[in-house]
């Protein structure tokens, strides 16, 4: 009988394996499977194990670096929003003073009506006995007291290029506009102020009843100017700029 070798035995074991050897194969296969998987999931969680030194302080210098531009973006447009919020608020604040100061301009040059505290001043004298003398004197003594609106029978506003004359009739011409007595001089200031000017010695009041007149100041809350002036154009003057 011939001799039965380890390779024969192998082959015939791998020919009809028993049952406990396949119950082997089988343990084995599965964990070599679960093997592969861990091996798998470790490299693709851990993708930096094993990384040298120097990489990884590459990384993290280029994480850093991305990090300080998106800081300094993110600086830079919040300084942009600030400016536009200051340039914002400092254009509403110049329109404001612009328009503040048109209307202060307006109100002194008699192009805008006005309304404010102050006094009415009614003078009555026989004809022919109160000139542009008394009323002139009046007016100056009002705007040296601070008037800074007047009105004239509620037909004439009074400003610094308003001319007076004495009618060839009666009355006076004021501008070119015929005015006649009784004169109702509406005047917006502080009304104390206003009238204490008018009665000192030797000032309007006495001027006019020295011509046989009487002057009434009424001291007002609110006085009304609804009358206006035309500002003419300048034909030879302009405007400085300044620097």
């Amino acid at each position: 009988m011939p001799e039965v070798t380890g390779r024969d035995r192998l082959v015939a074991a791998l020919r009809k394996p028993s049952r406990g050897q396949a119950v082997v194969a089988v343990l084995l296969a599965v964990l070599g499977f679960a093997g592969v998987v861990q091996v798998r999931a470790n490299d693709r969680d851990q993708n930096f194990v094993g990384a040298r030194q120097s990489d990884l302080i590459a990384l993290i210098s280029t994480l850093a670096l991305a990090t300080d531009r998106a800081e300094a973006e993110i600086a830079e447009l919040e300084d942009t929003r600030e400016s536009l919020q200051d340039d914002a608020d400092s254009t509403q604040t110049a329109l404001a003073v612009a328009r503040e100061r048109v209307e202060t301009l307006g109100i002194l040059a008699g192009t805008v009506p006005a309304v404010g505290p102050g006094v009415r001043v009614t003078v009555e004298s026989r004809t022919g006995t109160l000139g542009t003398d008394q009323l002139l004197n009046g007016l100056e003594e009002l705007r040296n007291a601070g008037a800074e609106a007047i009105e004239i029978n509620d037909t004439v506003r009074v400003v610094a290029q308003t001319g007076l004359v004495d009618s060839p009739t009666e009355g006076l011409l004021i501008d070119g506009n015929p005015v006649q007595a009784p004169y109702v001089i509406e005047v917006i200031g502080d009304p104390y102020t206003l009238s204490t000017a008018l009665d000192f010695d030797g000032g309007f009041i006495e001027e006019v009843e020295a011509v046989d007149g009487v002057v009434r100041v009424e001291e007002l809350d609110t006085v009304e100017i609804a009358a206006t002036s035309r500002v003419p154009e300048p034909t030879f003057a302009e405007p400085v700029e300044q620097e």
